[in-house]
């Protein structure tokens, strides 16, 4: 039996390809997924807890019609992260999440891929001026926000947990 192939599209931008989460990203997922660095996005997991992540990301897009991309840096071919729009049980609107692995941050692919999908969603999936939760710890997660034009909006709750909630701004789309 083969893999159904699903409708996700691929982003370019300069430096990474923003493509369809993939079995073999589920080992790079498993080794930060183990990390206490994960808990800001729900970590730690086991490797089950990996596994249904990943898998939960493809029924995402199969359920809403838009998700999470994983970020591939092109120059080593290395998948490095994920970004894309949230919208499950507990949000109160789809939100715009990202998250780089270690070895990838302080090289601006967070800005570089969450503007990527930032516009593609506004331009083609209908989510325009989009929210982000924050944990209040995550201050490089809010330095982005505010460099992506974001700006605080209130304080609020994510899954039980105390968060900031950042408004992205209204794109203009032409038509």
């Amino acid at each position: 039996m083969t893999a159904m192939s699903l409708p996700i599209p691929v982003l370019e931008t300069a430096r990474l390809t923003l493509r369809a989460p993939q079995l073999d990203d589920l080992k790079p997922m498993a080794a930060f997924f183990e990390t206490e660095r994960s808990h800001i996005v729900g970590g730690p997991r086991n490797a089950m807890g990996s596994y249904t992540s990943l898998v939960s990301r493809l029924g995402h897009w199969v359920l809403n019609g838009y998700g999470l991309w994983h970020i591939v840096e092109k120059a080593s071919g290395r998948f490095i992260g994920w970004t894309g729009m949230i919208f499950a049980p507990g949000w109160s609107e789809p939100e715009l999440g990202w998250t780089l692995f270690e070895q990838a941050e302080g090289k601006g692919y967070a800005f570089e891929a969450a503007t990527a999908a930032r516009d593609y969603a506004a331009k083609h999936q209908g989510l325009n001026g989009v929210i982000s939760y924050i944990a209040h710890a995550n201050t490089r997660s809010m330095a982005l926000a505010n460099r992506l034009g974001a700006s605080f909006e209130c304080d609020g709750e994510l899954q039980g947990k105390r968060c900031q909630i950042w408004r992205h701004p209204k794109m203009e789309i032409s038509a």
